[in-house]
């Protein structure tokens, strides 16, 4: 039973730093989770109560700054509903293409015909686009850095 949770835990850590470049899996939430399954598998002995209790305030701060971020980036350089939107779009239809890096792609790719459609043309676009692209960065490098962090901490517990 603790070998299986401790292998249910790593497979949800790697899950969820791989899915800090894909939006439809919870990265952070999933790295959290292996923490604690960890923690259960081995009588709540790798992590104190507070670590927990800190990493999953971390995780719901991180899932927040997943949203603001992006969004912020793309206000700052005056995007419009549009541009957001087709990075958005983008970001899903590069997923699928070309993981993982269809997904910047297709959010630069995306942002760029949403802020045409909204009449923006040439170098005001591009700003724009660079905005978004900016923001989408940050928040994905935010959640590596957490996920890695996760990651960083299960493997020294199991080692434990």
């Amino acid at each position: 039973m603790t070998t299986t949770a401790v292998i249910i835990g790593l497979i949800l850590a790697l899950t969820g730093f791989f899915g800090c470049f894909l939006p439809v899996i919870p990265g952070p939430s999933l790295s959290l989770l292996s923490l604690v399954i960890l923690s259960y598998a081995k009588n709540w002995e790798p992590f104190s109560i507070t670590f927990l209790i800190f990493m999953t305030g971390l995780a719901v701060l991180v899932t927040v700054l997943d949203y603001v971020v992006p969004i912020t980036g793309a206000k700052k350089y005056g995007a419009s509903k549009r541009g957001v939107w087709g990075s958005i779009i983008g970001m899903f239809v590069g997923i699928f293409f070309f993981p993982p890096w269809g997904m910047i792609l297709g959010a630069f790719i995306g942002a760029l015909v949403g802020e045409m459609i909204s009449g923006r043309k040439g170098k005001k676009a591009m700003r724009v686009v660079w905005g978004i692209f900016v923001g989408n960065l940050i928040s994905i490098g935010i959640k590596l850095t957490y996920a890695g962090a996760v990651l960083f901490y299960y493997i020294k517990g199991m080692l434990t």
